[in-house]
């Protein structure tokens, strides 16, 4: 048989099991651990993946002491295998809804400028609307949503979106413009100098997140702009209760999305510090696959999304 022969053949044998026998073992790092998770013999794994390394000729999964852990084309195999594994549950789902009534999961990762108002409040009307629908919810930045949005771990992303997007296979939608705010505890010795410049505020204790983000990209480029070095952090946070609790107990000062810090001004805890609104605002909206579409339940939780997203807007 030759080898190209070898290869379709494979292809064509491959089940879902196999599939989700690569994805679990490059999570795992060791097929014993994977084969307990699948109900399934190691011996009866291990040869499932020698298989497949023998019809493409490739390693697929170094191996040691310890365990195992992707190649380079382990790597790959592995992405396409979460794709196709992620295409196959939004049939499911479709099916399931068109059969007994809409229901189904979403997945979906915030980055911070969406965490606190516009994620919540689209979840809120979801569940008044949709209540068979279930959600998870990952916080975190976007060098780490976007790759697992990318591998169809997540269904979408809600937050800033940059002006070039950095992976391929996904698009945007821009929900509105929002701007940030430098704030500070409520009676900060700054909020009563007059107005302020970004070069007044150079040598403040700074909480900034970290640098992989775009509201920090956004804060940065406004110093640049204006011929000044970026401000260092004393502390780097992307979690709003950590900022929130240090900027309450010190006389710390931070770069803050809009939305965030309304809602802590409203309460008494923060203020706008009198600096002129910076120059650049970040768009906020939903990022998706750009292929394959959404599950009816995502693409519910997106409807709720603009709904919510055009209230703030007027407000």
């Amino acid at each position: 048989m030759t080898p190209e022969k070898l290869q379709r053949d494979m292809v064509a044998r491959m089940k879902l099991k196999h599939l989700k026998l690569l994805v679990t073992v490059g999570e795992q790092c060791n097929i014993f651990k994977a084969a307990q998770l699948m109900n399934m013999a190691q011996p009866a794994a291990t040869k499932i993946i020698r298989d497949i390394e023998s019809a493409y000729e490739l390693t697929l999964f170094e191996r040691s002491s310890r365990g195992v852990v992707p190649t380079l084309y382990g790597e790959v195999l592995i992405k396409h295998a979460k794709l196709v594994l992620s295409q196959i549950k939004h049939v499911s789902e479709e099916l399931t809804s068109l059969q007994g009534g809409l229901s189904g999961h979403v997945t979906v990762g915030t980055l911070i400028t969406a965490s606190l108002t516009l994620l919540p409040k689209a979840l809120v009307r979801l569940r008044a609307e949709r209540p068979n629908i279930s959600v998870t919810v990952v916080e975190g930045t976007q060098d780490v949503l976007l790759p697992n949005l990318v591998q169809g771990d997540l269904d979408l992303v809600v937050g800033r979106i940059p002006e070039h997007q950095d992976y391929d296979g996904l698009t945007s939608i821009e929900l509105y413009e929002e701007p940030t705010m430098i704030v500070a505890r409520a009676g900060h010795p700054l909020s009563n100098r007059g107005v302020l410049s970004l070069e007044d505020l150079l040598q403040e204790d700074w909480i900034l997140p970290s640098p992989q983000t775009y509201l920090r990209r956004e804060l940065d480029q406004n110093f640049r702009d204006q011929g000044l070095p970026s401000p260092a952090p004393v502390v780097e946070s992307v979690s709003v209760l950590t900022n929130r609790t240090l900027l309450r107990e010190t006389d710390m000062i931070a770069a803050m999305p809009y939305q965030i810090f309304h809602t802590y001004e409203q309460l008494g805890e923060l203020c706008r510090l009198p600096v002129p609104a910076l120059a650049r605002k970040g768009p906020v909206g939903i990022t998706m696959r750009t292929e394959g579409g959404l599950t009816p339940a995502a693409a519910c939780l997106v409807d709720d999304l603009k709904l919510v997203a055009a209230e703030l807007t007027e407000n």
